[in-house]
């Protein structure tokens, strides 16, 4: 069995595309799909009891993901164990690619390899990640692509989540590059931000999380991976990829000044994106499993 732990917080316009992906063609027995709502103040956890087995329901009036990660591994019981965010969108087939992968047990860590829907955003968002698409991070599925999964020595690494702002960047740094990696048999579907100031803080919320795992976990941080620097220089050299690289430099310089000032001000909040979470499928798809 696979165990797939889902937090959601305020997540009922996006949930049941997840869950609806998730279980549709899985085998009886074959996932144990734990949805924690955190702090939810609107349909979540109602949406999601409408699946019913093989998807479970906690919720908490703490909004806080890293206790939905805890909460949802201490209701699990099977390995491998898939964290995924509720915006995402990955297909059972997907799922069973990463438990075979951890299966040959040379690895402990998997991740899918993301594909950017960019379906009705704008050309500045467009642009941003045009460049982005071109650079090393953008091959990195622990961080890019909404869903990990560990192997039981993998969860064995570390013992709760800590209260962070990146999960899944401290989930990369315990493992060094040779023990983790990024599927490209499977995928999931990530859905940016719609506009430009949503990528800015979405962007900040990255920064952010980045300088936090700098400054608690600096032995760790020598296997984040390797830096985007150099691949931007290059892209600098080709006057075709100019437009783009400015977008991406100044995107990405207001978003580091920004997570900076929250650093230096102790100004803790999550930056979250409301643009890319309408109910983009069917009407009765928000409100639960079709039949």
């Amino acid at each position: 069995m696979i165990s797939i732990i889902i937090p959601a917080h305020n997540e009922a316009a996006v949930i049941a595309r997840a869950l609806a992906n998730i279980t549709r063609g899985a085998a009886d027995g074959e996932i144990d799909v734990i949805v924690t709502c955190n702090g939810c103040t609107d349909r979540t956890a109602s949406i999601a009891r409408n699946f019913g087995p093989p998807v479970r329901v906690i919720e908490t009036d703490i909004a806080s993901k890293s206790l939905a990660l805890n909460l949802g591994d201490q209701a699990a019981f099977a390995f491998p164990r898939i964290y995924m965010d509720a915006d995402v969108v990955i297909t059972i087939d997907a799922i069973r690619e990463l438990a075979r992968r951890l299966e040959r047990m040379d690895v402990l860590a998997v991740a899918p390899f993301p594909k950017i829907d960019l379906d009705d955003c704008p050309w500045l968002v467009r642009s941003y990640y045009s460049v982005r698409s071109k650079l090393p991070s953008a091959q990195e599925g622990i961080g890019g692509s909404g869903v990990y999964a560990l192997s039981a020595t993998g969860r064995s690494r570390f013992k709760d989540f800590p209260q962070l702002t990146a999960d899944d960047g401290y989930i990369r740094i315990q493992f060094s590059p040779e023990e983790r990696e990024t599927v490209r048999s499977a995928n999931s579907t990530v859905f940016p931000p719609r506009t430009i100031r949503d990528l800015i803080l979405i962007r900040t919320r990255v920064y952010y999380g980045t300088l936090e795992l700098i400054g608690r976990f600096p032995e760790l941080w020598r296997n984040h991976g390797e830096s985007n620097h150099k691949a931007v220089i290059k892209l600098i050299k080709s006057p075709s990829q100019w437009f783009g690289v400015a977008v991406y430099i100044l995107v990405n310089t207001l978003a580091r000044y920004r997570a900076e000032r929250k650093v230096h001000t102790r100004s803790v909040g999550w930056e979250r994106d409301n643009s890319s979470r309408p109910c983009v499928a069917a009407p009765r798809d928000c409100t639960g499993p079709t039949s």
